[in-house]
């Protein structure tokens, strides 16, 4: 008689502080941060600016997406909900608000070097099938790899005594 056993391994929830950090980085680059000029306006995904609110707007990130920014000169770091979208011909991979910028210590500065990583590895997944294709400048690597695997296993009856 032959049995099989198969065996899947899937993570449960995540903490984003116990997560490999460089598995949930997901673009490096320059931030520059937008305020008065744009406050009270509509953003893209049709919410109302509000410059104090932790929010940005990225080239092509889902709208809702969560993401830690860290500000690569000093360290400071803040989490942004994307609501708003860069041009496509922005060299910057993404746009603060002025409360964001506050928090990372960059509004004398304008623009600075971050780092952007998701919050877990689900929302790596969750980023990932928002897109057919996902773009080039975004890196959306999963720690959690499903396994699966099946062993025959035989079953021999041995006589009793």
């Amino acid at each position: 008689m032959i049995s099989q056993l198969a065996v899947f391994s899937t993570s449960s929830a995540q903490s984003p502080f116990t997560a490999p950090d460089s598995l949930l980085v997901i673009q490096e680059g320059i931030a520059s941060y937008y305020g008065t000029r744009f406050h009270n306006r509509m953003t893209a995904n049709g919410e109302i600016y509000d410059m104090w609110e932790f929010t940005a707007a990225h080239k092509h990130l889902p709208f809702g997406t969560l993401l830690k920014v860290t500000n690569k000169n000093n360290g400071h770091q803040a989490i942004v909900r994307i609501n708003d979208r860069l041009p496509k011909s922005s060299t910057r991979i993404i746009d603060l608000s002025k409360g964001v910028a506050q928090q990372l210590d960059m509004v004398n500065d304008g623009i600075v070097p971050v780092r952007l990583e998701l919050l877990s590895h689900h929302a790596i997944d969750w980023v990932r099938k928002q897109y057919r294709k996902v773009p080039e400048d975004i890196r959306l690597r999963s720690y959690f790899q499903g396994v699966a695997y099946q062993k025959d296993q035989e079953i021999i009856k041995k006589p009793l005594r």
